[in-house]
């Protein structure tokens, strides 16, 4: 695995692994296999893993922990804070106000069992409290040698100017990929500017752009199944967008999937996707995209191919889009 570089000195791997769903949101947990995804991820030079005190409750970081700590000279790891449970118990609420910056952090060193983050996000903006009060917390926990570097995620390239003023952000994280391209008209050129790296969650479109994902697939559990463009009045129309993938792949000898994390890391230098699996079989695929090479034909192909509005649905419900804050 090829390494890049966050920021001005996060060396991390050019892929992360995405922790979540090994918690939670797409189905069954199965620990076993989690373990030995985490492990596997290290034989195949991915060092940088991505996990939220929000996974799971708490329990993503402590998985992640228990098992990387015996590697930890070897592994780069993001966690985030900020969105806790409703009062409904089903709801999201966001809180970023210093003190509980200090707090969160504190919890995430606990469950993790280790001395320091290597990279600690805002999970979402908390509307209530200035971008500058929570880094100014944030960049406290880094006098103090707790956080290494800071990082914010779903923000606008306005708070991103603020919060940078504040203290050097490192990583921008955010959903990116094919079908979902928002952070191109202000995101991404914002942090070329300032030199901040960005961090595309979901790049393989929740499973979607493998083409592997059939309907049947969505069972219980599965946060898919209230995602709108996995509706069954979107699913097929966005699925022969897909098949248009497949072909391109086809004529390369790979698959959509690794076609698709090629795209992605082909943008920049100072990208760096962490698709999230909980199984070594798709792990060791998503890790075979970094040696693609797709030519500037190919990038033009797939930007035609997703282009015009041709993908339907929102990438959320309407309750999650608005915790997303947009420029």
């Amino acid at each position: 695995m090829n390494r890049r570089t966050l920021g001005t000195s996060l060396g991390v791997s050019a892929q992360g692994l995405g922790c979540m769903g090994m918690s939670q949101s797409y189905g069954e947990a199965d620990l076993a296999e989690s373990e030995a995804t985490l492990l596997k991820a290290l034989d195949l030079g991915i060092t940088f893993f991505d996990t939220a005190d929000a996974y799971g409750a708490g329990h993503n970081e402590e998985l992640v922990g228990r098992v990387l700590k015996p590697h930890r000279d070897r592994i780069q790891l993001a966690t985030k804070f900020a969105i806790v449970p409703g009062k409904d118990g089903k709801l999201m609420g966001v809180q970023c106000d210093p003190a509980y910056v200090k707090q969160a952090c504190e919890a995430s060193l606990t469950r993790l069992g280790l001395d320091h983050i290597d990279l600690y996000y805002m999970h979402r903006l908390d509307p209530n409290v200035p971008i500058e009060d929570t880094v100014g917390a944030m960049s406290e926990l880094v006098s103090e040698g707790k956080v290494k570097h800071l990082g914010l995620c779903e923000i606008s390239s306005k708070t991103i100017r603020r919060a940078h003023a504040v203290h050097p952000i490192t990583a921008v994280q955010s959903e990116y990929s094919l079908w979902t391209r928002e952070v191109e008209e202000h995101v991404l050129p914002v942090c070329g500017e300032l030199g901040i790296g960005f961090v595309p969650f979901s790049p393989l479109g929740r499973g979607f752009l493998t083409g592997a994902l059939s309907k049947d697939d969505l069972g219980k559990g599965d946060m898919r199944t209230m995602l709108p463009r996995f509706s069954d009045e979107n699913f097929d129309t966005n699925r022969a967008l897909v098949s248009a993938v497949e072909e391109l792949a086809a004529g390369k000898g790979v698959k959509a999937g690794q076609i698709a994390l090629a795209w992605v890391m082909a943008k920049s230098d100072g990208i760096v996707p962490i698709p999230g699996t909980k199984r070594r079989k798709y792990l060791e695929e998503n890790a075979e995209a970094d040696a693609i090479d797709l030519t500037t034909d190919d990038l033009a192909k797939l930007d035609a191919i997703f282009g015009g509005g041709a993908v339907t649905g929102e990438r959320y419900p309407q309750a999650i889009m608005d915790t997303v804050e947009k420029d």
